[in-house]
């Protein structure tokens, strides 16, 4: 995550701040240009269309001989021979572009899966404990932060604390009697966010979790009751831009 953060966020960070919409749109945009042009440039086109027109031939075939089923499975033999090469095809651009998507998609899912925490917003914490654990936990911030709640509460299998932060990384520590573990949470204007969760191996507190909002790029308009996350969007976009562009290459 670091590298992927050093090597994307000077050049996508910019974009994901003026708005987390336009930053999904540009980067499906993007990736289907890359992923159009590969396909393109790896794939044999006259035998992608050589073989596309014989499959339709063969459905075509098919269809008619649907009265005659041992005629049928000869010719659906021969289509799935066909459909194997073609197959074949597609799987080299597929194989090429597989890493650099792989690494946007690390990016995304860092920098889109939640909002963030602003200057000045009350947000909670919650701690998760091991079964068998009692007795009290108490939360220690950093300079800059403020518990609203009480700062020590009762453990029952989980404690949850109302906080609020200045600008900036803060340290929130939970302590018990017996151990104490501590979670970065980073309050920024940025669309950006330290991980939400933390868990500690062989730990009384087994987890602390900041809990944030899902990230909702189309706020609050929805698709038929359906508000999108990035991955959504994602995917719309690059069907519809993957279709597109085909079909102005003339791609087969």
């Amino acid at each position: 995550m670091v590298f992927l953060d050093s090597a994307l966020s000077p050049v996508l960070q910019p974009l994901l701040n003026s708005s987390p919409f336009i930053a999904i749109l540009v980067l499906a945009l993007a990736l289907s240009v890359i992923i159009t042009f590969v396909y393109k440039w790896v794939t044999n086109q006259e035998l992608m269309k050589e073989l596309k027109t014989k499959q339709k031939d063969y459905q075509k075939e098919m269809k008619e001989l649907r009265s005659k089923p041992e005629e049928m499975m000869k010719v659906q033999k021969e289509a799935m021979k066909l459909n194997m090469q073609y197959m074949k095809q597609s799987f080299k651009p597929t194989l090429i572009t597989m890493i650099p998507i792989l690494i946007i998609f690390g990016w995304m899912a860092g920098h889109l899966t939640y909002e963030p925490i602003y200057p000045g917003e009350t947000y909670s914490v919650t701690a998760l404990f091991a079964e068998g654990v009692t007795g009290d936990a108490e939360l220690i911030v950093s300079d800059g932060t403020e518990i609203i709640s009480e700062s020590i509460q009762q453990i029952n299998s989980g404690v949850t604390w109302n906080v609020k932060s200045d600008e900036g990384e803060h340290l929130l520590t939970v302590k018990t009697k017996n151990i104490e573990q501590s979670k970065k949470v980073l309050i920024t204007t940025e669309v950006k966010y330290a991980e939400p969760l933390e868990v500690f191996d062989h730990s009384d507190i087994e987890k602390i979790q900041i809990n944030q909002n899902k990230l909702k790029p189309l706020g609050t308009v929805s698709i038929f009751g359906w508000q999108p996350g990035w991955l959504g969007l994602y995917i719309i976009f690059s069907i519809v831009f993957s279709m597109g562009l085909r079909k102005l290459l003339k791609l087969y």
